[in-house]
């Protein structure tokens, strides 16, 4: 499966933006999804997933109350719904895909997921 993120931009802070990483080839519900995020000097870090069905999501407590992961496998999208913005929230934003193993929980490391998109910027002005 192809990944593509777009949405990016510049904000200010308390801003909202909303992410979308769209998939092409292989059968899109097959697949959990996360986002990560990576800012100039630091390791990528796990932002948030949602699972093949769309029924379960798991978040950092860094973004926990303010991002809203969702999807829609009719549009092979995921989509990163942002609110409440910070300047730490800077980074380019990743989404990332893993087959889904139905008796496995929802992974946040980074080396788990298997197909990764180019990445969006996010800069968040203060």
């Amino acid at each position: 499966v192809q990944l593509q993120a777009s949405g990016g931009g510049l904000v200010q802070a308390g801003d909202s933006l909303r992410l979308s990483c769209t998939a092409s080839g292989g059968t899109f519900s097959y697949y959990n999804v996360a986002w990560f995020r990576q800012a100039p000097g630091k390791e990528r870090e796990f932002v948030g997933t949602i699972s093949r069905s769309g029924r379960s999501t798991n978040y950092a407590d860094s973004v926990k109350g303010r991002f809203t992961i969702s999807r829609d496998n009719a549009k092979k999208t995921v989509y990163l719904q942002m609110d409440s913005l910070k300047p730490d929230d800077t980074a380019v934003y990743y989404c990332a895909a893993v087959r889904a193993i139905l008796t496995a929980p929802l992974t946040t490391a980074v080396g788990d997921y298997s197909y990764w998109g180019q990445g969006t910027q996010v800069t968040v002005s203060s």
